[in-house]
């Protein structure tokens, strides 16, 4: 338990980078806080003095005085907490932004491997939930959890200059609390880890489900998807309610503890008073000061409870942090040569997962500069890691790629990815304008050179239809599109910086027979001088190619022209004719 306590206390300390640029104000939001209850157990004592003089002397004259005391700290404590609201609103919203800035750049920065392992959902709940709980407990639950501590120290003094018995009846009552929030802890913050946890999962199914809605509409699984909701649902839900019998078992402690140490001091303060060594003002201020206390000390168990919760949620958020950037700019990159040629060279280039699944076993292929190779080959060949390799998406387990020579681990990658233009198998797009969705790679980019971009896609024709031409905001995914047309957007999207480097994952696969022509003729006149590595599940796209490189189990088996391969080459055949047996049922299935 020790060691969990250890965890709790350094994770939330790891908090302090971001707190401490607004120490100034955090320690504003302490003291008017601190001032604020102290005020409130200054009544108590006033209190005191009304009883013992006014009311038992029959002498009114202070009185006025003493009331306008208890009025005076009333409205001081009022006016303390509205400064503590409001001052401490913007360095928790400021911790909140920098957080999730943080998080979102880690994201960015972060391997594709890391998004490939983690679920989407899981990111998106420690970006959203796990950092609202954690800006709760910096506005909130790590002020009261010190300053009711203090006060509670403070009002057990107060109470022990008043009547050392009295203090004795009342840490009878509160030290079995702070025994019983220890325990409490430990197990909470299980369980608000794992309630954490399931939110993410939930969050997933919510994000899959509203994606790939027209895939569940087509094959009718919307009741299949809808069970599996059902059931994350119910163990979060479970696991919620296993959190509220803890808390419900801990505020019956915290709640029948004080009321019997007020018992316990009204009747020791009885016996006192009748024996003559208490006064009934005495008695009045301990009772009143330990009922005040009733709040700071009842706020324990839930204030431990925000702590751990907000220690679970930092958990989840440095897992991520804290993930290695595998993929980084050297710490003194190689300047690209001028001019560039766009000479691509992998040599014994190998890549295994993380699994120690290996995937390419030693690929040499040459590039030669404004060189078209088509990369052909069957399925889980490693056709797609091998064009991730080039804009360093995943780096090589083995062997090395160049670029004219100079080796792309050595190049920043703000060089590497200006100089390589990449087009993937599946069209990502995102819920922005036509212009910002080409021009993505290419900041400032003029509408001149995203429409010459367009014309090369052949899609000038369809977004000059759309209701507002460059300006019109595609939908989330670009779902508001054909295939064809997403397709033809991440193509134009590709070509607009005029990279000297082309890596193109089956550019054409989305496109129906008539537009595949015109895009082919396009992409003849953008490749004319660029090197370009373009894979290909189509024989017509092999056909764009000046040569074609067979990739079988991780290695190069043959590259030659097309026509020498069809003619030399059986393996080669057999795999064009499969290709070609594909293409004319997708063209049969669009007719």
């Amino acid at each position: 338990m020790s060691d969990q306590r250890n965890s709790t206390i350094r994770t939330l300390r790891r908090l302090w980078p971001y707190v401490r640029p607004h120490r100034a104000r955090m320690a504003v939001v302490l003291s008017a806080t601190m001032l604020a209850m102290l005020c409130g157990l200054g009544i108590p004592l006033l209190t005191q003095r009304i009883v013992d003089g006014p009311i038992q002397h029959k002498e009114t004259a202070a009185l006025p005085w003493l009331i306008i005391g208890v009025l005076v700290l009333g409205i001081g404590e009022a006016v303390l907490f509205y400064i503590r609201r409001k001052v401490v609103a913007r360095p928790a919203a400021q911790v909140e932004a920098r957080m999730r800035l943080d998080l979102y750049q880690r994201l960015q920065r972060l391997p594709v491997a890391f998004h490939d392992r983690w679920q989407s959902g899981q990111l998106l709940s420690r970006g959203t939930n796990d950092l609202t709980t954690v800006r709760r407990f910096v506005a909130f639950g790590m002020i009261f959890l010190l300053v009711n501590s203090l006060v509670v120290v403070v009002g057990m003094g107060i109470i022990a200059s008043l009547s050392p018995a009295l203090l004795v009846v009342s840490l009878c009552g509160a030290l079995p609390l702070i025994v019983i929030s220890y325990l409490f802890e430990a197990k909470f913050k299980v369980i608000a880890r794992r309630a954490q946890d399931q939110a993410g999962d939930l969050t997933t199914i919510v994000e899959e489900s509203v994606l790939g809605i027209r895939v569940l509409k087509a094959f009718g699984r919307g009741p299949e998807l809808t069970n599996r909701f059902l059931a994350q649902a119910r163990e979060l839900r479970s696991t919620e309610l296993n959190k509220i019998s803890i808390l419900a078992a801990l505020w019956s402690v915290l709640i029948v503890l004080p009321e019997l140490s007020i018992a316990g001091m009204l009747g020791v303060g009885a016996i006192g008073i009748v024996n003559g060594s208490m006064t009934v003002g005495t008695l009045v201020a301990a009772v009143a000061v330990s009922a005040y206390l009733r709040w700071p000390i009842d706020s324990i168990g839930w204030l431990l409870a925000e702590t751990n919760m907000s220690a679970a949620a930092l958990e989840r958020y440095w897992e991520v942090i804290d993930s290695p950037v595998t993929i980084t700019s050297p710490a003194s990159p190689v300047p690209l040569p001028v001019p560039l040629r766009g000479h691509v060279r992998f040599e014994g280039v190998r890549f295994a997962f993380e699994d120690g699944n290996e995937v390419l076993k030693g690929v040499d292929l040459d590039l030669r500069p404004g060189e078209t190779v088509a990369l052909v080959g069957a399925t889980g060949s490693g056709k797609t890691t091998l064009t991730a390799l080039v804009p360093r998406l995943a780096d090589v387990t083995g062997g090395r790629i160049t670029i004219d020579g100079v080796d792309v681990r050595d190049l920043s990658l703000e060089d590497l990815r200006t100089v390589v233009g990449t087009a993937f198998e599946e069209p990502v797009l995102f819920s922005a304008s036509v212009t910002e969705n080409v021009g993505l790679g290419v900041p400032d980019v003029s509408e001149s050179a995203v429409r010459e971009a367009l014309r090369v896609a052949r899609a000038e024709e369809f977004v000059d239809a759309l209701p507002w031409g460059l300006a019109t905001r595609i939908g989330e995914q670009g779902l508001s599109l054909s295939g064809g047309q997403r397709q033809r957007l991440a193509l134009a999207r590709a070509v607009v910086g005029r990279p000297a480097v082309l890596v193109l994952d089956d550019p054409l696969s989305a496109l129906d027979v008539h537009t595949e022509a015109e895009v082919e003729a396009a992409l003849r006149r953008v490749l004319r001088g660029v090197t370009a590595l373009v894979v290909a599940h189509r024989s017509s796209t092999v056909q764009l190619a000046d040569r074609v490189a067979m990739l079988v189990d991780g290695k190069i088996t043959a590259i030659g022209s097309h026509r020498k391969l069809l003619e030399d080459n059986e393996e080669y055949r057999r795999l064009l004719s499969s290709m070609d047996s594909e293409e004319i049922v997708e063209e049969e299935v669009a007719s």
